[in-house]
């Protein structure tokens, strides 16, 4: 197994570029937000993609689901959705004259679930999809049901239509690894994006990587090398979010770990083979926008958490 992973290794980088260069053929632009999914997936976490209407979300996912060649459902979630549309459900058969249950798995049981407007949902259901996050299994009466690894929840929301929405709890929210924005494109890219979607041929993208290489990136991220004084910072950034001025509630110790392996997956994603102060910079924002709460004075005045988060790393020289 070793050997294995030593080949993947030295093939890394050109399976990183092909991924990038396969979602390029779909995607225009949001570099960003396509290296922080794939930060995300070689994390082994779960992903929150948030922007305005019609920059891409549900594509940037389904695309990315394509080109690593996992299995992939989408729960379009709405109001009126429920626990077992997620989970699945038990139903019984006739057989022989005889009943028999049989458990119908749900949506859930896919490696890549597409919760598309998760906000959108009840926080009944909402919650359907905590014990598979963090447990990876779906309990289904007196039943327990593994999910196959590898498992994401990539799920989408819309920060500007609050009619009709559910704000993710605050336990939700710190089961994703990372929330990640999509901001416009520029002139030019909007002009490609144009050009590239008023043809005939639509864009397609090729598998690049198998799910067994995906799971050996996974365990090769872990074994990125970081400093003890950069893991000494990770605690220095998360802690102080815990106490800095205008701040209701900071990062759990979740975050700690989180920062530490997300950015492992950077440096790994980068071509690098240990971890860099600039790696920490750059992942502190997805990691930590959506575990620090302001206080009801800090939103009055308009602070955001990456104003926040931009203030604890100037104060500790990041």
């Amino acid at each position: 197994m070793r050997d294995d992973l030593t080949n993947i290794y030295k093939d890394a980088p050109g399976i990183f570029r092909m991924i990038k260069e396969e979602i390029g053929k779909v995607m225009v632009g949001q570099e960003t937000a396509i290296e922080q999914l794939l930060v995300g997936m070689l994390s082994g976490g779960h992903i929150l993609l948030e922007s305005n209407p019609g920059l891409g979300k549900t594509l940037l996912i389904k695309t990315a689901a394509k080109t690593t060649g996992l299995g992939f459902s989408r729960i379009q979630c709405t109001p009126d959705l429920m626990p077992a549309d997620i989970t699945g459900t038990t139903i019984i058969d006739d057989v022989d004259g005889t009943k028999q249950f049989r458990f119908e798995p749900g949506p859930v049981f896919a490696n890549i679930v597409l919760a598309d407007e998760i906000n959108r949902t009840s926080p009944r259901t909402q919650s359907a999809l905590l014990e598979a996050m963090q447990e990876k299994q779906v309990t289904v009466g007196n039943n327990t049901y593994k999910l196959e690894e590898p498992f994401f929840v990539l799920a989408t929301q819309n920060p500007i239509e609050m009619e009709g929405t559910y704000p993710l709890p605050e336990a939700q929210l710190d089961r994703f690894l990372l929330k990640v924005y999509m901001d416009y494109p520029s002139s030019e890219e909007e002009f490609e994006i144009m050009e590239r979607y008023t043809g005939h041929i639509d864009p397609r993208v090729d598998r690049v990587v198998a799910k067994s290489e995906l799971i050996a990136l996974q365990q090769l991220t872990r074994d990125i090398p970081i400093s003890d004084d950069l893991k000494k910072t990770v605690i220095k950034i998360v802690t102080s979010t815990r106490s800095w001025e205008g701040v209701e509630y900071g990062a759990s110790p979740r975050a700690s770990i989180g920062l530490v392996l997300a950015s492992k997956a950077r440096a790994f994603l980068q071509g690098r083979d240990y971890v860099s102060q600039e790696d920490l910079k750059v992942i502190s924002y997805p990691m930590l926008r959506h575990r620090i709460i302001l206080s009801f004075e800090s939103e009055r005045k308009g602070i955001t958490p990456d104003q926040v988060i931009s203030e604890i790393l100037k104060a500790h020289n990041i």
